[in-house]
């Protein structure tokens, strides 16, 4: 594995969720905060974006795509919006419910404006598992159409608009498993564009990619200082000030809180047994696993994999 898909693996709960709207008019809708990751894909027309909190509008053109990985609200409309249109917004449950958006348009059909058609979704995340990669990133990640940029972004919105377009044989696996894709394309393409940010500085590190590319891949294994700086190919010291100053924490250091990570990730995605969760993240026995892990969660691994409401009874 690799540190972005360890990242969005760990904080991903259910299957996502996509639709195709074809919007005309006159119109302006609003989707409140939510527990997970959104987005948006233009695939004809264009419209704007105005996220919750006073953050700047984005305006989106034909082919743009944006992501809110952090459920952040936000409005869509037609064309600038001014915070009188905003409260009036239509919330977009409601356009969803009665079926207005699906091929027709939400508003005026016959008012000012142009037709747009977007493709939407969304993410289920656990945030108690956030990876710092996908903690850093910005409220609205916008990744505009240029020609020859993220090439396998574009053919992922390709592959899953004909899809939604035309449902056929398999399309029950074909559509979450393009989500899935779609998402680790945007990431991807944030890391790849960002001017700035710790993890875009870490992942273009060679010494520290190899030596959290080794710590991912074989989490269990008995790692040490001076292991890891062998299979990075430097000195410990080299390791531990790259390492440290990019990262933010020590390997070692990271290497816990990954494995307990992990292990929470197992605990609300498996019936695997603690023993085996405790081994397949480098603890000794189930004793060691819970002790840290309690430490770290502030809940026993038993509690934490109830349900919700019977881990507050």
């Amino acid at each position: 594995m690799d540190v972005v898909s360890d990242a969005i693996s760990a904080m991903r709960i259910g299957r996502p969720s996509s639709q195709r709207l074809r919007v005309g008019g006159r119109w302006c809708t609003r989707l409140a905060p939510y527990e997970g990751a959104g987005f948006h894909v233009v695939l004809a027309g264009g419209c704007r974006l105005l996220p919750d909190g006073g953050g700047e509008p984005v305006a989106l053109g034909p082919g743009d795509a944006v992501l809110l990985p952090h459920g952040t609200g936000h409005v869509l409309a037609d064309g600038p919006v001014d915070p009188a249109e905003a409260s009036r917004a239509v919330p977009f449950e409601e356009v969803n419910g009665t079926g207005i958006g699906i091929g027709i348009g939400i508003g005026s059909p016959g008012g000012a404006g142009r037709a747009t058609e977007l493709l939407c979704g969304k993410y289920r995340l656990d945030r108690s598992r956030a990876h710092p990669l996908m903690a850093e990133l910005p409220e609205v990640v916008h990744l505009p159409n240029r020609v020859g940029e993220h090439p396998e972004l574009r053919t992922a919105v390709d592959l899953l608009a004909r899809e939604l377009d035309d449902r056929r044989p398999g399309s029950c696996l074909a559509v979450p498993s393009l989500l899935d894709l779609l998402l680790v394309y945007m990431v991807r393409a944030w890391t790849a564009d960002a001017e700035a940010g710790a993890w875009p500085a870490v992942l273009s590190d060679p010494v520290t990619t190899a030596a959290l590319r080794a710590l991912h891949s074989d989490p269990a294994a008995p790692w040490s200082n001076e292991r890891l700086a062998a299979e990075a190919g430097v000195s410990r010291a080299t390791l531990a000030r790259r390492f440290t100053g990019l990262v933010g924490r020590p390997p070692m250091a990271y290497l816990t809180w990954w494995r307990l990570t992990l292990a929470a990730t197992l605990l609300r995605s498996s019936d695997a047994p603690l023993a085996s969760v405790a081994r397949r993240t480098g603890y000794s026995s189930p004793y060691a696993l819970s002790h840290a892990f309690s430490r770290e969660f502030g809940v026993t691994p038993g509690k934490y994999r109830l349900p919700a409401p019977e881990r507050h009874s």
